[in-house]
């Protein structure tokens, strides 16, 4: 859809825009996706300079703007609102638009946004995902986008990364879009029904991607499955004035603008996001049975690891025994295929999934930690038996029985806004496979000041043993002069396993992970105070801001230890853009092991010795040569990110499959 044409809330398409799902994925769009991006990498547009006519008219509004005083502003904004209405978000009247949202930040916030803001709200009204480093103003950028296109009577959804950030950016930037005439609505977990239905009838809305999805999912099953917007429209129509409760949740899909664009759209876009309904009782009784039938079998004679599925598998061996131990048993463990089942969920949970890794148990029982963040899962569970077993694993209840009411992935409802835009630290890896799944496009905007950061390399040591000791010793040295360090680690288990060889050197610092969360906000403004330490999880690597005080910014400031490379090379420069943020000094490093978790799950054990073999002595330590290293950590990343490419390409063209076959009838959305 051309940047003008997106619907008004004036226009006839007032109630319930939304792309049609004919649009989705079929095979010419693949191919003009794939040939549209193949000549976007031959012939890159540049992002650092605005259109002629954009620059010109923003500059002009700039200058003329300042001058005015409180009604000559309002006449200006409402001079705006009938320009954006007549001809859309596009040109010069996208510049004014721009310009005047710039001069009533400053007006009510005391904040004048720098060019490359300018630039890469630009980019989000056009429906592509700006590339800005941290520290550059994401926030200030989605904020002039949002105001543009609301200014021009667009509802327009902004999602960030959790409640926290959608009540503190809502609170923050309430009194600039006042200044606009704007209205801004919140919607958080606990948002009763009515308050959210006002909310997403505001003209911009703070949400959470997860909340505003499964605000859909209710809608889908509230309308009988029907999303032509056509039938929602009359529907809207012939509701009139109806109580809010009456109303369905969301009135329509026009505008997207996501923080984090590539952790949604890329790193959790395969996650099936499931609205739940009671189900049938559990069998305790059947569960545990189970489990203990589980616990008595013997690896390799009845059972095999498939390390790629990370999961356990039954051999025939194992399926017989399993057979005559539930002979003759109902419920749950009848047949013996579905015993078969769930022995092999149980087998899963003992030996696969590990406790403070790929989840916590805490009050509220076993919670999923999400590998891309670092932070609980919320609302999460794993399908089947699996979740049952693991809780049986931990000795924690079992969760109340649920059966799927409907469910949806993010890579099948994002395509679905009729403009979707956003920003993140880091996308340029992803721009080709961004391009083919939502058909946007990827610029880099240049940093609005030189960036400071030294990059002190990568090592690799034999072994975790090696590793912690040359992290401790590294943190020893760094705040002993004075300059912050921020450490991060791959797990939870990893963080309390470095935090206590940190206490026993006698290192004060502070732990920030899945567990540990109540504090996050005050674990960060600490942060970057001269001479803490700080061990985190990926919880550190996104939606953080770290500012420093004059004495770490003067001692060299933040340092970042990476202590793992993550299955993406994104996720990676997430973390390592902790440090010298808008032209902050900084430094970065990463210390690595041959047993780590991504070497271990690529290389066989015979490959790491002989890495292991050729090590040379560093200090105390042990490490191998890096023109061994980098390929061994390089391919190993290379191999992973594509097997997550895989994964997202398969999960499409089977959401496609499953589409066709059932449409709306079923339970997938």
């Amino acid at each position: 859809m051309s940047p003008s044409a997106l619907p008004s809330l004036r226009s006839g398409w007032n109630a319930h825009p939304e792309r049609r799902r004919a649009t989705e994925g079929h095979a010419l769009m693949d191919a003009q996706r794939w040939l549209h991006s193949l000549l976007s990498r031959a012939m890159p547009r540049r992002a650092d300079r605005l259109p002629h006519a954009v620059a010109r008219e923003l500059a002009a509004t700039q200058r003329r703007v300042v001058q005015l005083d409180a009604a000559q502003f309002d006449a200006a904004i409402a001079d705006v609102r009938g320009r954006l209405l007549r001809h859309g978000l596009v040109g010069a009247t996208a510049g004014q638009a721009l310009a005047v949202a710039g001069a009533a930040m400053a007006r009510a916030l005391g904040k004048t946004p720098y060019d490359t803001q300018y630039r890469a709200a630009w980019l989000i009204l056009q429906g592509r995902l700006a590339e800005m480093a941290t520290g550059e103003g994401k926030t200030i950028a989605a904020a002039l986008a949002a105001a543009a296109a609301a200014l021009g009577q667009v509802r327009v959804h902004l999602m960030t990364a959790n409640d926290y950030l959608v009540q503190r950016d809502s609170e923050a930037l309430t009194p600039f879009y006042a200044a606009l005439g704007l209205s801004v609505g919140c919607v958080v977990t606990l948002t009763p029904r009515d308050e959210r239905v006002r909310a997403y009838r505001c003209d911009i809305t703070f949400v959470t991607a997860k909340e505003l999805v499964f605000d859909y999912l209710k809608d889908h099953l509230r309308s009988g499955g029907e999303h032509d917007p056509r039938v929602l429209r009359a529907r809207a129509l012939q509701a009139g004035n109806s109580a809010a409760s009456d109303l369905p949740l969301l009135p329509g899909l026009a505008m997207a603008i996501l923080d984090e664009a590539d952790a949604i759209l890329l790193d959790e876009a395969s996650m099936p996001l499931i609205l739940a309904q009671p189900g049938p009782a559990v069998d305790a009784g059947g569960y545990t049975r189970a489990f203990e039938i589980a616990a008595s079998l013997q690896r390799g004679r009845d059972y095999r690891a498939l390390s790629a599925a990370r999961a356990m598998r039954l051999t025939d061996a194992g399926r017989d025994r399993v057979s005559l131990a539930v002979q003759g048993a109902a419920g749950v463990l009848a047949p013996p295929q579905r015993a078969h089942e769930l022995v092999e969920a149980a087998l899963t949970a003992r030996w696969v999934f590990r406790r403070d890794r790929e989840y916590a148990v805490t009050k509220s029982g076993v919670q999923l930690i999400d590998e891309v963040t670092g932070r609980i899962a919320e609302g999460r569970q794993w399908t089947g038996a699996l979740q049952p077993m693991v809780e049986l694993k931990e000795g924690v209840p079992l969760s109340p029985p649920a059966s799927t009411a409907a469910q949806i992935t993010y890579q099948r409802f994002f395509p679905r806004y009729l403009r979707l835009g956003g920003m993140s630290g880091t996308l340029t890896e992803a721009r080709h496979e961004l391009r083919m799944l939502y058909d946007v496009g990827v610029a880099r905007v240049p940093l609005a000041r030189a960036s400071q950061r030294r990059w002190l390399g990568e090592t690799l040591f034999i072994d975790a043993a090696a590793k912690w000791a040359a992290v401790v010793e590294r943190v020893i040295a760094m705040s002993r002069s004075g300059r912050p360090v921020l450490i991060g680690t791959d797990s939870v288990a990893d963080s309390a396993h470095l935090s206590s060889l940190l206490q026993g050197a006698g290192i004060p610092h502070q732990v920030l992970n899945a567990v540990q969360d109540a504090d996050e906000a005050a674990c960060i403004a600490r942060a970057g105070r001269h001479g803490s330490v700080t061990v985190a999880t990926n919880m550190a690597g996104r939606g953080t801001d770290i500012q420093l005080d004059a004495t770490a910014a003067a001692a060299g400031g933040l340092h970042v230890i990476a202590c793992m490379r993550n299955r993406a090379r994104r996720i990676d420069r997430q973390l390592i853009g902790r440090c010298a943020r808008h032209g902050d000094p900084g430094s970065a490093q990463t210390l690595l092991a041959l047993d780590d978790a991504l070497l271990q799950r690529i290389w066989p054990a015979w490959l790491r010795r002989a890495a292991a073999a050729c090590a040379v002595q560093d200090g105390l330590q042990r490490r191998v040569p890096a023109l061994l290293a980098a390929p061994l950590l390089s391919v190993a990343q290379r191999i992973t990110e594509w097997h997550e490419t895989q994964h997202r390409k398969q999960l499409r063209r089977a959401e496609r499959q499953l589409g066709a076959l059932y449409g709306f009838a079923g339970q997938t959305e």
